[in-house]
């Protein structure tokens, strides 16, 4: 009688939640997609996968001991989970979901084939000494618009670790579970729909720490999602003109953006608190230039700007901290 009343294994349907499945009941294993394929050119996957990264708990992307690499995307043919690895100069590659084929059809983009560094001519000794120290540094291309758009519109005006926050919280709460055999205890979760992202309600938004005008701006870019996405087929000055469009969107969003969706080598980062002040002082020992100055210094990177940028910040020359950190805010606790 005594089992009649035992605890019977439950199954949550909170959004985010990991659903408990009965002792000795396995998970269905699903079968992956594969591709194979050997880049022509030496590649580092954390210098080319890491800009897509939002924070070292994002849902959508992991590391694994192995030397995996896992993302979890929403793609023109529904969600996918995508697995990557490096193996003697060969990529192999898993991908799960509706999205599978997609995710590999767009692998050799993703990891850098339609970027060409040949075109970067180094014009400081500081700029060539990080190049030759990291050839395997490419720029991504993901063409996908909003899975660039809406972190970045969350990480304005705000500390990294607010931003990070608010991704991870949105995502794991309205998401869905990323399909495929991911990490354990990873919980990776695939980007809410545009449709999903209109319905979250505004105390939600406040609870994971974002402002009205932050939440109006993603709400005015989801509902003309279909028209952002185009934007990843256009050229990079294109695409930023089609996201700035946008209320709420200006150049320093729509560059982080087509930066990660576009493979755009020119596209610096304009607005920045810090980026000018790195760059001034790498290249001039001017810790506060502005962004007039970080202008006239990539001068000579014309067409090539960001990917010189990116370049300098793998330098480490950045300028000594002489204040404190921003403040960290918190909305959701007012």
């Amino acid at each position: 009688m005594s089992s009649r009343f035992a605890p019977r294994p439950t199954r949550t349907s909170v959004r985010g939640g990991e659903t408990a499945v009965p002792a000795g009941v396995p998970r269905p294993a699903t079968a992956p997609l594969t591709r194979t394929w050997r880049p022509p050119y030496p590649l580092d996957l954390g210098l080319i996968l890491g800009p897509l990264r939002r924070g070292p708990a994002d849902p959508t992307f992991r590391t694994t001991p192995d030397g995996s690499v896992w993302r979890a995307s929403r793609t023109p043919g529904g969600p996918g989970t995508l697995r990557v690895a490096l193996r003697a100069g060969t990529v192999e590659a898993e991908a799960w979901g509706p999205g599978a084929d997609w995710l590999l059809d767009q692998l050799p983009g993703l990891l850098g084939e339609l970027d060409d560094p040949g075109l970067f001519e180094p014009r400081h000794r500081l700029v060539a000494a990080t190049a030759r120290r990291r050839p395997g540094l490419r720029l991504i291309r993901t063409s996908l618009v909003l899975e660039s758009l809406i972190p970045s519109i969350l990480e304005q005006k705000v500390t990294t670790d607010e931003a990070y926050r608010a991704w991870r919280l949105l995502v794991r709460k309205y998401g869905e579970p990323a399909p495929g055999p991911t990490p354990a205890q990873a919980r990776m979760h695939v980007m809410p729909d545009p449709r999903t992202w209109s319905l979250i309600p505004s105390w939600e938004w406040h609870k994971a720490g974002v402002d009205d005008k932050r939440a109006a701006t993603i709400l005015r870019a989801v509902a003309r999602a279909s028209r952002l996405e185009e934007a990843a087929t256009m050229s990079p000055l294109q695409a930023q003109a089609r996201l700035e469009l946008i209320p709420g969107i200006g150049p320093w969003t729509s560059a982080e953006t087509v930066q990660r969706s576009n493979g755009a080598p020119d596209a610096v980062t304009t607005g920045d608190l810090h980026l000018p002040g790195i760059i001034g002082y790498a290249l001039a020992d001017n810790r506060q230039a502005d962004d007039s100055e970080m202008l006239k210094l990539l001068t000579p990177y014309e067409g090539q700007r960001h990917r010189a940028a990116r370049l300098i910040l793998l330098s480490g020359k950045t300028p000594p901290r002489r204040q404190p950190r921003m403040p960290r805010g918190n909305i959701a606790a007012l």
